[in-house]
């Protein structure tokens, strides 16, 4: 990628493969690239080389409304800080996605998820008055709503404290295995990091040894 200062090379030469329903946590010091490889493999930021194939689909052959459509059908993306509509209830929220992809049972959809991360009473409520758990806990519904291919977390409970963290995680794993998701997570924590099948470790943008 480019900055004012010109090329700036983040991550170098890293290389791996994906298998279906595992679990892996990227782990590494801070600044050493993990999130930047996130948004890359989900295809939010493009790499000034290489390739990131989902499903045999090489992502970056194809245009940002493109990807956008491989992302609606195939991933899921939670972000550390939520990065919920503020203007849409928890329900709304959920169903943003179902919509945008067309399907017509959306709402039952998604409070079928909102109640199964325990928020069935929570519905109607706007980000502003839910917790940051309760906040998390939508996102993870609207993420795994789709039950895509592919989920992408970067630092899930790094805005929470520790034991709504740990029942968070809980969920994400739970829900992983329910789904048949692919979880990639990017964290600090070491404890998440060994409940993952795999551990990539990222150091000073290289895939260390």
């Amino acid at each position: 990628m480019r900055d004012a200062t010109g090329e700036l090379t983040i991550l170098h030469d890293i290389s791996f493969e994906l298998t279906a329903q595992e679990s892996v946590a990227i782990v590494g010091a801070s600044g050493s690239g993990k999130s930047t490889l996130l948004a890359i493999l989900a295809g939010l930021d493009t790499p000034s080389g290489g390739t990131v194939k989902l499903r045999g689909q090489d992502l970056f052959t194809l245009n940002e409304d493109e990807r956008a459509a491989v992302r609606a059908r195939e991933l899921g993306f939670v972000f550390q800080s939520f990065q919920l509509l503020p203007n849409l209830t928890a329900l709304e929220n959920v169903m943003l996605p179902l919509e945008l992809r067309g399907d017509r049972d959306a709402r039952d959809l998604a409070a079928a998820m909102l109640a199964r991360v325990g928020l069935g009473e929570r519905l109607g409520h706007y980000p502003r008055v839910l917790s940051g758990g309760e906040q998390q806990r939508v996102a993870l519904a609207r993420a795994f709503v789709l039950r895509p291919a592919l989920l992408l977390a970067d630092e899930p409970t790094g805005s929470l404290d520790f034991a709504t963290g740990a029942s968070v995680m809980e969920l994400m794993f739970e829900l992983n295995r329910e789904a048949g998701t692919t979880l990639v997570l990017v964290t600090h924590d070491r404890e998440i990091a060994t409940r993952c099948e795999r551990q990539l470790r990222i150091e000073a943008g290289r895939l260390a040894a």
